[in-house]
């Protein structure tokens, strides 16, 4: 009888401690929960932090924010920032494994936002006039217009064709869009608009006089780091690609990205 006692008084003491110490145990972490540098940024869905260093480069302003000792890049359109001040800019577009040409340097991740927050609206503005003046919840899963409405009409365009064996005119380029696809091509033609600070790069119309308007064959938009002046007539050669979708409603029937520009 003492034994069994002896043997029920363990039992219940070992129960106890286990008890015990599920209690005060520090807890797993969940690895689905949020990093830390997420959590921070869905409490705030703008960036802000103090400026610790900053650059300029390419058109734009390279700014390493730190906030709650997380540290994040952001490129804006140029504009003066100085280490130590402090600065809230729109939520941007992230960019993983970024490679400036300027800077010769790549970025783990960036974010590309318009500028500061106060800046918000005029930036929309902008983004519409770029994208056949609609907002990016209105592209969103449509095809981004070839050329925005309010680019005014340009009329007798006649630029002769790039030389070399990889050159087309932008008709070509749409006929044989499919067999071109992630190939290197050259194209030139004339700067009709341009769109720079959108999603960290500058958006070029470009039109050579071939292809129809009303197929929207005659003009073709390219990306690059470079920004030309409307009116200039320049060689572009990048890779093309087709039914390109970069997200945010940015969907392209065709493009050639990262292109190089040439007078």
């Amino acid at each position: 009888m003492k034994q069994s006692l002896k043997v029920l008084s363990i039992t219940a003491a070992l129960a106890l401690t286990a008890i015990a110490q599920a209690a005060y145990a520090t807890p797993t972490a969940d690895p689905r929960a949020p990093s830390s540098a997420k959590k921070a940024m869905e409490e705030d869905s703008s960036l802000s932090g103090k400026v610790v260093e900053t650059m300029d480069a390419g058109g734009y302003t390279y700014v390493l924010l730190e906030n709650k000792g997380i540290k994040t890049w952001v490129a804006v359109p140029l504009m003066k920032v100085t280490v130590g001040q402090a600065v809230s800019f729109q939520p941007g577009q992230e960019m993983v494994n970024f490679k400036s040409r300027t800077l010769n340097r790549t970025f783990e991740r960036i974010l590309f936002s318009g500028g500061p927050v106060k800046q918000e609206a005029a930036n929309e503005e902008a983004v519409k006039n770029a994208h056949g003046g609609k907002s990016l919840d209105e592209l969103k899963g449509k095809e981004a217009p070839s050329i925005a409405p309010k680019t005014p009409v340009v009329e007798n365009v006649k630029v002769e064709k790039a030389t070399g064996s990889n050159a087309y005119s932008i008709a070509e380029l749409y006929e044989k869009g499919g067999t071109l696809e992630k190939q290197k091509v050259v194209v030139k033609g004339k700067v009709v608009k341009v769109s720079s600070g959108i999603m960290g790069k500058t958006w070029v119309h470009l039109r050579d006089g071939s292809g129809s308007a009303e197929q929207k064959t005659n003009d073709l938009v390219v990306t690059s780091q470079d920004v030309p002046a409307v009116g200039d007539v320049v060689t572009a050669s990048g890779t093309l690609y087709k039914d390109k979708d970069f997200g945010a409603g940015y969907v392209y029937s065709l493009i050639i990205e990262e292109a190089s520009l040439k007078k």
